[in-house]
């Protein structure tokens, strides 16, 4: 098994277990403030373009975001779910933003070089703006991870995941993480 999949299957495993009363108040509080399912599946793009559902919290309703699913979307609480598409090896814990299959399907070069790695749960998007950054600047980072991707790269991302996601920003348009690997 590449170190890779070791780090995100032991990892997402470890999270999942340490997380898991965290799992069950989200889960109960999404389900006690709106109705409709707790998870929302959505289809995405994986690694060469197979595609996969996508598991995240219920974060609204059809015609708003409710308080509770502010919330976990503000401290990134909603994807935790994602731990689970970890475990079955259709996403990372690091990795270029999930795609929709449309995307893949409409985009040319930079959506399908993408696909080269699996898509993850946090990444150089993330931690450098995450929805505050335009379209171009998230795919040049997505690109940039692609291209540099080691396992120092996605360690430096998670421990800056963990800052972004506890104060419940990012550091709009701060550098990305570039660790220089050493040889």
């Amino acid at each position: 098994m590449p170190a890779k999949r070791a780090v995100d299957l032991t990892g997402a495993l470890l999270l999942l277990l340490a997380l898991s009363p965290l799992l069950l108040i989200a889960a109960a509080a999404v389900a006690a403030t709106s109705p409709g399912p707790v998870l929302r599946r959505r289809e995405r793009a994986g690694l060469g373009g197979r595609t996969f559902t996508m598991l995240t919290f219920r974060t609204g309703h059809p015609k708003a975001v409710t308080p509770v699913g502010r919330a976990l979307r503000r401290h990134f609480l909603d994807r935790l779910p994602q731990l689970l598409n970890v475990v079955r090896g259709e996403m990372s814990l690091v990795g270029p933003h999930p795609l929709t299959p449309d995307a893949v399907r409409e985009g040319v070069g930079p959506e399908r070089v993408r696909l080269a790695v699996r898509p993850g749960m946090t990444g150089l998007w993330q931690v450098s703006g995450r929805s505050e950054l335009p379209w171009e600047e998230m795919t040049v980072l997505d690109l940039h991870y692609v291209e540099q991707h080691w396992l120092g790269l996605d360690l430096a991302i998670l421990a800056r995941t963990v800052p972004v996601a506890v104060a419940g920003r990012t550091e709009v348009h701060a550098a990305p993480v570039t660790p220089v690997r050493v040889a």
